[in-house]
């Protein structure tokens, strides 16, 4: 099946999972939002360069996420930092995103997901991964609107195949400009099942996607994916939101969570002080709660190639 992760792919997804067997993936790859979190004005952001965006990920790494099975990290601000300095702890598993921040948008508004130069599957071992995340914009009701994205999809599954190294895919869908909110919200839930279609019929072994809205979306993922586990994303909606999100979404069939602003969005700081400490006391215990709900369900037995 080409789904089905090799034996190489499926070692890198064991240790990307807790001992429960799901995924507990602590998300700070971000750049531009965690800006927008620690500066309230353009010129403020501005002002925060990748090494203080580097300060915040390491504090990250070594407050919270070494307390979960794995990290996912960019290769702009963190890594190979976090390596190189000793703040990745040794059992924790390490997941590199491939995306750029931001994107373009062509003559119609589409949007065009972005890689950040020079960084492959190759690439991603060299620095040390235990696999690589990438993330693509779709709509799948509006097909002439994936053609670039699917086809960094395609070229990123081929070469991490090539390389035979673990590819998390994360799909996330858009609104158009002037596309009424109301009905946009409306069919949030059938974007992301077609999404989560489009990442599997181009070769996608790993998914990371959005809470789609509804149990029934949850099961329809599933049902859809079959052996190929995926995890929810928090989206940056408030915790207790996201502990329910969780539930819902393991209770009909997720494989685990990959989790980023709802742990830590009000937690990081400019004050190194303030920031560790908020992260060992407020963030921390959050993980603790999603890792809690984890543990009530019992991981599938997936088989590798």
């Amino acid at each position: 099946m080409p789904n089905r992760m090799t034996t190489a792919e499926y070692r890198g997804y064991q240790q990307i999972c807790g001992p429960d067997g799901h995924m507990m993936v602590v998300a700070c790859d971000q750049r531009g939002a965690m800006r927008q979190i620690l500066a309230s004005t353009p010129e403020e952001r501005a002002r925060i360069d990748e090494n203080k965006l580097g300060d915040v990920k390491s504090d990250i790494v070594a407050y919270l996420a070494n307390s979960a099975s794995c990290v996912l990290l960019d290769p702009v601000c963190a890594v190979p930092r976090v390596i190189d300095e000793g703040v990745l702890g040794r059992n924790t598993a390490l997941l590199i995103g491939l995306d750029a921040s931001g994107w373009d948008v062509d003559a119609k508004g589409y949007r065009l997901s972005k890689l950040v130069p020079g960084v492959d599957a190759r690439r991603v071992r060299e620095l040390g991964g235990t696999g690589g995340k990438l993330m693509v914009y779709l709509r799948p009701d509006r097909p002439e609107a994936n053609t670039h994205n699917i086809k960094i999809i395609r070229d990123c599954v081929a070469d991490f195949a090539k390389e035979d190294l673990l590819l998390v895919v994360e799909i996330l869908t858009y609104a158009f400009d002037g596309e009424d909110e109301a009905a946009y919200k409306a069919k949030f839930g059938e974007l992301i099942v077609g999404c989560a279609r489009i990442a599997l019929d181009n070769g996608s072994k790993v998914l990371k996607l959005p809470f789609p809205g509804s149990a029934a979306s949850c099961r329809a993922i599933s049902d859809m994916a079959g052996d190929v586990p995926w995890a929810v994303l928090s989206a940056g909606v408030d915790h207790n939101t996201f502990l329910g999100q969780v539930e819902t979404a393991m209770r009909n069939g997720a494989s685990g969570v990959i989790a980023g602003r709802a742990l830590w969005k009000d937690c990081i700081s400019l004050d190194r002080k303030v920031e560790q400490d908020r992260l060992a006391n407020i963030a921390t215990p959050r993980l603790r709660e999603i890792q809690k709900i984890l543990q009530a369900f019992a991981a599938p037995a997936l088989v590798p190639a």
